[in-house]
């Protein structure tokens, strides 16, 4: 099995970002952002999908959280892309139910090759520990369109922000687990009747 790794820096006038993936990894993690409720739901990512993360950020966040926080779910996105290749023998899609107390999340991706994310969650509080959590959709929406894929992320209940937001980072690893699996049954087969993603 080829090793499914990669390495992205992506460098602008407001950020300095360097993510290095491993599909195939324990769930090691390392994050030096300067945002730790960010880094605090990277690391469910990583621990939920199994995924080895390793982020270094340096940003604007003298000027605020959200050039950060875009630019490291691009640079997330582009190292996934980079590190599935082609796409063959995956099963392509992945969706996770995940609770935490009072709330549910459940989040579906495909790696359709296609970006469209529809996210749907009322967040009960504007931020947490001073974290807007506006941004997590910039997160998203940067990911979805490097990775291109097309990701579903409902909340379905809950009263504590903290916990929606901590359920929707363990179902998306969790669904990423899952889509970026290697199949036994689709060895070197492109899983789309249209022969590539």
């Amino acid at each position: 099995m080829a090793e499914r790794k990669a390495s992205v820096e992506r460098n602008t006038l407001e950020t300095q970002v360097k993510v290095e993936i491993n599909l195939d990894g324990t769930g090691q993690a390392h994050f030096d952002i300067g945002v730790p409720f960010l880094e605090h739901m990277l690391d469910q990512i990583a621990r939920h999908g199994l995924i080895d993360l390793n982020i270094h950020c340096k940003g604007d966040l003298h000027i605020d959280d959200h050039h950060t926080v875009e630019d490291v779910g691009i640079t997330l996105g582009q190292a996934f892309a980079r590190a599935i290749g082609d796409k063959k023998g995956i099963r392509r899609y992945g969706h996770a139910y995940v609770p935490l107390d009072e709330a549910l999340s459940r989040v579906v991706i495909d790696f359709s090759g296609r970006p469209g994310l529809h996210m749907h969650v009322d967040f009960t509080r504007a931020s947490v520990g001073g974290f807007d959590v506006d941004l997590f959709m910039e997160f998203f929406q940067g990911f979805v369109n490097h990775a291109q894929v097309t990701l579903h992320i409902d909340n379905l209940r809950g009263v504590n922000t903290h916990h929606q937001i901590e359920t929707v980072f363990k179902a998306f690893g969790r669904a990423l687990r899952m889509a970026v699996e290697e199949d036994p049954r689709m060895t070197g087969m492109m899983p789309s009747t249209k022969g590539c993603l």
